[in-house]
Formats: structure tokens, sequence, C-alpha cells
């Protein structure tokens, strides 16, 4: 059985997740050693009276909610199209205003919500697919077709609103972004998890996964064998469509308004950042969702740590670039081939050794 778990655990540093989970035990040592209580959980009452759990671990896990679900959906988009899409913060802003517009037409109930969620993601999709079809048909580069939403994006959801940053209040709204009443975790948090699952189902129990990597690694080849490239592709783009949609709406809920200019900004770097963290290529082909979502949530933790240590927010993306820098090299191919090569050279050495004493 000892042998059987240290043969796992073997296996799991040698894949892919080895940079993203030796990044997350550095930082979890790291701040163990600064504070031996950072990742202690407290019970207390919240402003509405509920009983809640707090902390920084709670923190981190449900600040990282809205980059949880972006990280899925980028790491899709640059599986199958081999890049990036950078509009998503200002998909997000888009899909949020349409969210706001719906709420603030009428009373605000479940049916309303669930109308501006849908309405939202339709035309977040739609946007998302625009992008789409400049990259699968044009063949535009990811980053080029996407750099017109990035620049349009938010003046798009800016007029959407008439120029103004609405609020929206309502208990439905307090409890989507913060919590349900007799749930001590996070409604964000919860809702990550649903996601996951779903997307997991999506990919492993259909073949979708297999055809979006199989588009990615050669798309060619993946002609030949009847999967269509172009539809892989905008499907992908249909999945971000949601996920823009689950992370504006969300971050609505958190702070109760839309602001265009500041909602989710910059989020589509740490989205990248994410993805390449876990390991994944920014070339497109393979790829691990577990590892964009440990990427996701190694950069939440690295700004709650930051700010632990009262590092000021201005300063806090420099610290985080010099330290996503590090993980990223180390994750390297290059880095990774040193590795190898340093240690089948320790091996030979150590074999040499222990024929010379047995020669003796």
């Amino acid at each position: 059985m000892a042998n059987k778990i240290v043969n796992q655990i073997k296996k799991v540093f040698q894949s892919q997740l080895a940079i993203p989970i030796v990044a997350l035990l550095v930082l979890v040592i790291f701040n163990l050693i600064r504070d031996p209580s950072f990742f202690s959980i407290v019970i207390k009452k919240n402003n509405l009276g509920n009983t809640v759990l707090s902390g920084n671990l709670i923190s981190i896990l449900n600040g990282a909610s809205e980059l949880v679900i972006l990280s899925i959906g980028m790491t899709l988009i640059t599986s199958a199209t081999k890049g990036q899409d950078i509009s998503i913060g200002a998909s997000a802003a888009i899909a949020g205003s349409v969210f706001v517009k719906i709420l603030r037409a009428g009373s605000i109930n479940g049916g309303s919500i669930l109308g501006g969620l849908v309405l939202a993601c339709i035309v977040a999709t739609i946007f998302c697919l625009l992008n789409g079809l400049l990259i699968a048909k044009f063949n535009i580069q990811p980053m080029i077709a996407s750099l017109i939403l990035y620049t349009a994006g938010r003046p798009i959801a800016y007029w959407i609103n008439g120029g103004a940053t609405p609020n929206v209040e309502s208990p439905l709204i307090t409890y989507i972004g913060g919590f349900i009443p007799h749930i001590a975790i996070p409604t964000p948090i919860l809702v990550v998890v649903v996601f996951i699952v779903l997307i997991n189902l999506l990919l492993k129990k259909t073949t979708l996964g297999l055809y979006i990597q199989a588009v990615g690694i050669n798309e060619r080849a993946a002609k030949l064998n009847g999967i269509n490239p172009f539809m892989m592709k905008m499907i992908v783009f249909v999945i971000l469509g949601v996920c823009v949609t689950l992370a504006g709406s969300m971050n609505v809920c958190r702070i109760g308004l839309i602001n265009h200019e500041t909602i989710l900004l910059d989020i589509e770097m740490d989205a990248i950042l994410a993805v390449a963290i876990g390991g994944n290529s920014l070339g497109g082909g393979k790829f691990k969702l577990s590892g964009s979502i440990l990427g996701a949530y190694i950069i939440q933790a690295l700004t709650i740590t930051l700010y632990a240590m009262k590092v000021s927010s201005t300063a806090v993306k420099a610290y985080k670039a010099i330290v996503i820098i590090i993980i990223v090299v180390a994750g390297s191919p290059v880095v990774k081939e040193w590795l190898k090569g340093l240690k089948n050279t320790i091996s030979e050495k150590m074999a040499k050794k222990a024929a010379v004493v047995e020669a003796k």
C-alpha cells in the first residue's frame, strides 16, 4: 500500500502538474512559516446575521472564482486555436452590463435573474463567436482577432447602460455574490464547483475534449479523420461565452453594480498565466484543466499573501510578475530538459560508484 502511494506521488510529480503543485506547496510552506495561523478558518456572523466561514483560505477560494471559470475557457481556446483570447475581460463587462440592464428593467426575482443570465449569455456568446469566426474562418491570429473586442468591448458595455454605473440591490443578488442563508460557504465557490463538474462531464463523457485537442495538435490530420476544425473552434468560443457570462454576472452580484471600466480589469492576463502555470502549452494541443485551475488558485494565493505582508496594491503586480516569471521559467521545456539531463548524469555517476564498490 505504501509503495502504491509513493508510486502515485512520483507519477504526479513527473506529470505537467509538477510545477503548479510545487509552486502551491512553496506558497503554503512560506505562509505557514511566516504566520502559522495564515490558513486558519474561523466561523463568524456576517452583516446579515448568518453563520459563515472566514479566513485567508476562504478568501483565496472565493476571490479566485471568476479567474478559475475564465481560465477554463482560456484553456479550451488555447488548445483549439493555438492562441489566446485577450478580450475575455471586455466580454465579461458586456455580459455584466446586459445582466444589469435586464435586472433594472423590472423587479428582481428568480425569473428576472435567470432571464438576465440567459440574455447576457446569448449576447456574450455572439461577441465571442465573432472572434471565433475571424480565427476559424479567416485564419487571423487569435490575439490579433480578439484585440478588436479588447479595444471596443468596454465602450460597448458603457453604451448598454447609457454611460452610467447602475447598481442592483436585492437579497437574491446578495446571496449569489455572497452567502446563501444557512450555508456557510460563499456562493461563488459553490458555483465554481458545479461548473467544474459540468465542464468535466462534458469533456470526459463525450468526444469533445479529444476532438478539441486533436484540432490543436494537428488541424489537417484532424480533418482527415473526420473532425470539423471550424466547428470545434466555434464550440470552444460558445463555451467561452458561457464562462464570461458567469464571471461577469458573478462579479456584478459581488459588488452590486456594473462599472464597465473596472469590472475584471486585466483578468485576461491572469487567465493566460493560469494556463501557463498549469503546465499547458500556449501553442495549443493537449491540455489539463486541473492545471489551469491550480494556476488560478496559485495566482490568487500569491495576491492574498502579498496583501497579508502589507505590500501596497500598486506594488502587488510587480511582485506577482517576478514570482510568475520564476514559475513559468521553471516549467519551461529548456529547464525541464536540463533537469532531466542532470538527473541522468547523477544516476550514471551513482551507478559507476556502485560498480566500483562491488568490484572492490
